[in-house]
């Protein structure tokens, strides 16, 4: 078993981690008893905290998902009559779509010739009902089209099912290769499958990968590491990455593998983390974002300050001083404010509002250290930003979720009670801690 399902593999709801939370120690115990309730509690509080990420990653990108890649935030309120404050479904259309600019035989936008030669991958080997959409001649497909109030991205989808893959497998530890191959072999059981979801967009990741993936079509866990692990290492030493695979969408997934090494040392999560985007994500730069990103959930995991940790990633991503400006400005209006949201609404435009790694990611610290003990707020800021909101979220929600175990503020229960896919899976997982 992994690290943190053998600490907490008799406490099996967040109810019961709230208990032991609240455990008192008298006087009388002996000096032996005192440590072990501490260290129980300590589990339990480092348990909810997992519990409340996964809770946190779920909510911020549903909310969002509606309202995904809206780069001009008026459209927002256009469409939805106000700021977005609840989960909501999409429309049909979206206001800035270039889904029918989208490549549908493998990364980017219009396919090359020699993608053309090798035929769609959307329709054909993923995305088995929804090529249409994307080569609808109206151009104004919504990403989304197919989903409902309350529920999650592709991306998040395949989160959850790596998590619960992780949670059930008896690995040693996330880091080590069997967990990846395990992972990878139900990520594409669950792509290649007609009617496993019913998103309509998978974006350039998924269509790179199965692009090459179709070549020899790998079922089993060994055969098709194997085949990442190749495919990988020719794509890290091109002189031409694929600049469409730096982008926050690298997150989401490796969000369980750093969430199941909670109780591991640093290095152990940041190193399950690293190595499975690789096989993802295989650009020369992505493993510093994620290394960034991951050693700050790990230690808010543990407890450690969300503003703390924040303020450390936007000095390492150079980020540091813009941040302060726009968080100094904000300070001058009521929190909840629309004069408030502004600002955090131009600080990410400023930042990072696309999906390529270096601004995403300032865009989601800096979120992250405006709202570090207030994960509601957070997310509804996240989302009304617009942008690349749904994988930016996901990567702060999660993070905003671990410390709320520890600040008291955690996920609304009537946002849990309406997340319709992690009402299906999260419990799931939460057992086999």
């Amino acid at each position: 078993m992994l690290a943190l399902p053998v600490l907490f593999r008799n406490c099996l709801t967040v109810k019961l981690c709230k208990l032991r939370c609240g455990s008192s120690r008298t006087s009388g115990e002996p000096s032996g008893q005192r440590s072990k309730v501490k260290v129980s509690t300590d589990m339990a509080v480092v348990r909810q905290a997992v519990c409340e990420a996964f809770w946190g990653m779920c909510a911020a990108d549903s909310m969002s998902m509606p309202v995904h890649w809206y780069y001009n935030i008026q459209d927002i309120r256009r469409d939805f009559g106000g700021w977005i404050a609840a989960f909501s479904s999409p429309p049909d259309k979206h206001p800035s779509s270039i889904l029918s600019l989208s490549n549908t035989a493998g990364s980017g936008r219009s396919a090359s010739s020699s993608s053309k030669n090798r035929g769609d991958v959307v329709g054909n080997v993923i995305l088995h009902d929804k090529l249409d959409l994307w080569k609808s001649g109206t151009g104004s497909v919504h990403y989304h089209q197919g989903l409902h109030a309350g529920e999650n991205t592709l991306n998040l989808l395949c989160t959850l099912r790596a998590a619960r893959t992780l949670a059930s497998g008896g690995f040693a530890d996330a880091s080590l290769p069997d967990a990846r191959a395990a992972v990878l072999s139900d990520y594409v059981r669950f792509l290649t499958t007609p009617g496993s979801h019913a998103d309509t967009y998978a974006e350039s990741f998924h269509r790179s990968f199965f692009a090459d993936w179709r070549d020899s079509s790998p079922t089993s866990p060994d055969e098709i590491l194997k085949f990442a692990e190749k495919r990988s290492a020719l794509k890290l030493s091109s002189p031409f990455p694929d600049g469409q695979l730096n982008a926050i969408g690298c997150l989401p997934m490796i969000i369980p593998f750093v969430l199941l090494s909670a109780s591991a040392n640093e290095e152990q999560a940041v190193s399950a983390a690293v190595e499975f985007v690789k096989l993802t994500h295989p650009h020369p730069k992505v493993p510093k974002y994620v290394s960034i990103y991951s050693r700050a959930l790990h230690a808010v995991l543990g407890g450690a300050s969300v503003r703390q940790q924040a303020e450390h990633a936007l000095r390492k991503l150079d980020a540091w001083d813009a941040c302060q400006s726009y968080s100094h400005k904000a300070a001058r209006f009521p929190a909840s404010s629309a004069d408030r949201l502004k600002v955090h609404q131009s600080a990410v435009n400023y930042l990072g509002l696309a999906c390529y790694n270096d601004g995403a990611l300032s865009s989601m610290f800096y979120l992250a250290y405006e709202f570090h003990d207030d994960p509601k707020e957070g997310i509804l800021a996240n989302t009304n930003c617009g942008g690349e909101n749904c994988n930016r979220g996901a990567a702060l929600g999660a993070l905003l979720g671990a410390g709320a175990a520890y600040s008291g503020r955690g996920i609304p229960q009537e946002w849990k009670d309406d997340l319709k896919d992690g009402q299906e899976l999260i419990p799931e997982i939460l057992k086999k801690l």
